[in-house]
């Protein structure tokens, strides 16, 4: 239920004798120093900005008293998650002055070596998890987070910011209503700075207080004074002590104002001048030390002394990091940078004691010794809880592992994956099952701008499966039967594994969850319950990485994947007399290119064989790279076998055309035959 708090403290604690009777002296003069010194530093970048020597700024100027008030009221052991405007989450945390300054002007001392600007980076050091710039995923990544603390039993709880413009988004409406439904120990901060760039509130939303979404999701939910520290303080701090004993979500809205421009290039024409006046009038820092004045905690004299000696102490900070070398570029070292080292693979292969198993059961196998390998590995999907999955192999899970780390979700595809990616900084390894792979596009932009780039921008590692079950052939029309893999083959970050037989299903499903990095794992629908063979029992690895030849040739080279390779298996069964390599490459992305060339070489013709649409399949790409690179060992084009340029459609008699299958087979005679 919203309510208003504004203006609460006012007279409160002016009962001073150094004089107040709420906080000491020392205390009221730590924040004070907290809340002039991020002012001071963006004064200092204001000018460096004018003077052509920093680049660009979002300027926080008039907001100081939310990011310093939330970051005190917090524990330092509790996780922060700010946007791009909130430098005294970061002078607050005793982030060093200096490395913060070479980031910003994309110095190696800084964060990201380079790689990203502003505020885009976390320090697991301060607890700190910066944000990107497409606005609202970072709230379900502090989702993720609480769970994570949640399921250790920390009694800690998160504080993650937005802006009122980022309210719009559904990450916004995602993040809050999973933070409800499992009770997350997480404080959700509005910014309300009236504006949205340029757009006002006005034209945003319609509700009076956006504190008063709250009641839809059956949340509490306040509206406080943003320019009063102590009452950002106070509010913050009362409820992450409630949270900590009690989690549950809490909506906090803090009214405030931007007095710069949304960067410093915008300016700010659109906004009336009285508005401003009248802004500037409640400016947190003045308002603060007029405060502590009246309070006859600080004198005139000694706030100009605590002034002057920051500004030395940050003019000091700003040449150091001017002075500090600039980026090396190495190539090698940005595209090593994309993933963290794997641990190396253990040492257990295919072997007996094996079993027969179909491509499901070995899928449903290998989920099962890796939650019993990964004792706090969760599992997260809709229906993935009693019901076991629409296609069964979560099946009697939530039985034995319990519903702590199998958790139906509700349907938010983009908060599950930015929740799975807070569970990975907090250091808990989790999969996610998209109940079909056409659905990721509602989680589009958490995998590719955020999960994706999380290593190779910080070092931080997103420790995630992402189960795809994909492909055609089951009548399941247009938004069920899309071939998805060539989205994500395009995205750095990512790896990307497709098995085309159980023992590789389970082998591949094993050595991802044992890879620190973003594994998305795909698997056929159309396989699960047609194809059998033996699997090995217990704990069984394939390398991710690595091709397999499942038939020696002298030619023709067939590179495929998935339901690909039965399908020539199928034609190459019907043509004895054909001489083909077949080459299964069960990891798309990275592609294992010494298998190819080997490939290649060996036979002269080539012909790449998958489900998915033709233009700007993966195909085109090994085409790409085998025209490159083997030319001259090359007795015919190289050949493309996929499907329409069409969406799946549902009628079989069309799906049938739509697919390759009978096209393989006479462009792999016509090649033969060039």
């Amino acid at each position: 239920m919203s309510r208003s708090k504004t203006n609460s403290r006012k007279g409160a604690a002016a009962k001073s004798s150094s004089g107040n009777t709420l906080y000491p002296a020392e205390v009221l003069n730590r924040f004070y120093r907290a809340i002039l010194l991020p002012r001071l530093i963006e004064e200092r970048m204001l000018l460096l900005l004018r003077q052509g020597r920093l680049k660009k700024w979002f300027s926080g100027i008039g907001q100081e008293a939310i990011s310093v008030g939330a970051t005190l009221a917090m524990r330092d052991d509790e996780y922060v998650v700010p946007m791009h405007r909130n430098l005294g989450v970061f002078t607050t945390r005793g982030v060093p002055l200096p490395r913060l300054f070479q980031q910003w002007q994309g110095k190696p001392g800084g964060f990201t070596n380079g790689r990203d600007r502003s505020y885009y980076f976390g320090s697991q050091e301060h607890r700190i998890i910066g944000t990107i710039s497409h606005l609202g995923q970072q709230l379900c990544v502090a989702a993720g987070i609480g769970l994570g603390e949640k399921l250790e039993c920390t009694e800690r709880a998160t504080v993650v910011f937005t802006g009122e413009g980022g309210t719009s988004e559904g990450d916004f409406h995602e993040a809050l209503n999973v933070a409800a439904v499992w009770d997350l120990p997480v404080i959700f901060l509005i910014e309300n700075n009236g504006w949205g760039i340029s757009t006002p509130v006005s034209e945003q939303y319609r509700c009076r207080n956006l504190s008063d979404r709250a009641v839809g999701y059956g949340i509490e939910g306040v509206t406080i004074d943003g320019n009063d520290l102590l009452e950002v303080y106070e509010t913050i701090q009362s409820y992450a002590a409630q949270i900590r004993k009690q989690p549950r979500p809490v909506l906090i809205e803090c009214l405030t104002y931007r007095m710069r421009g949304h960067e410093e290039a915008s300016g700010v024409k659109y906004v009336p001048k009285e508005m401003l006046e009248a802004w500037g009038k409640k400016d947190p820092v003045q308002r603060f030390e007029e405060r502590l004045c009246a309070w006859q905690v600080l004198k005139p004299e000694e706030s100009e002394s605590i002034k002057s000696e920051l500004r030395t102490q940050i003019e000091a900070w700003v040449e150091e990091a001017f002075a500090a070398p600039g980026v090396v570029v190495d190539a090698a070292r940005e595209v090593r940078d994309l993933f963290a080292p794997p641990a190396e693979m253990p040492k257990r292969t295919r072997s007996a004691p094996s079993r027969e198993m179909r491509y499901v059961d070995a899928i449903q196998d290998g989920l099962r010794v890796a939650m019993r390998r990964h004792s706090g590995l969760v599992l997260m999907g809709q229906d993935i809880a009693e019901y076991g999955g629409v296609f069964k192999i979560t099946e009697g899970f939530l039985e034995e592992f319990g519903r702590d780390r199998v958790r139906n979700t509700p349907l938010c595809e983009s908060a599950i994956l930015g929740a799975a990616m807070g569970l990975s900084i907090k250091g808990i390894k989790s999969m996610v099952e998209l109940q079909f792979s056409d659905f990721v596009s509602c989680g589009f932009n958490q995998i590719v701008n955020n999960i994706a780039k999380l290593h190779w921008r910080w070092g931080q590692r997103a420790d995630i499966v992402m189960r795809m079950p994909t492909g055609a052939g089951t009548a399941a029309g247009p938004y069920h039967s899309q071939s998805t893999e060539a989205w994500f083959a395009h995205v750095p970050g990512l790896k990307l594994v497709y098995p085309a037989f159980p023992a590789d299903a389970k082998g591949l499903l094993l050595a991802a969850f044992d890879d620190p990095n973003p594994v998305m794992y795909f698997e056929h629908k159309l396989l699960y319950r047609s194809i059998k063979e033996q699997v090995p029992e217990g704990e069984f690895f394939t390398e991710i990485g690595k091709a397999n030849v499942l038939r020696e040739g002298d030619q023709v080279t067939i590179i495929t994947y998935g339901a690909g390779a039965h399908w020539a298996l199928e034609v190459l069964g019907r043509y004895p007399e054909i001489s083909a390599m077949l080459v299964d490459l069960r990891t798309l992305a990275p592609l294992d290119w010494e298998c190819i060339d080997a490939a290649v070489k060996h036979t002269g013709r080539v012909i790449v064989l998958h489900e998915d649409t033709l233009t700007g399949g993966i195909g085109a790409e090994i085409a790409a790279l085998i025209a490159e690179r083997c030319f001259e060992h090359l007795d015919a084009p190289v050949i493309r076998s996929a499907s329409m340029d069409t969406p799946v459609p549902y009628a079989e008699a069309l799906e049938n055309q739509f697919l390759p299958r009978e096209r393989f087979e006479h462009q792999l005679l016509d090649l033969v035959k060039y």
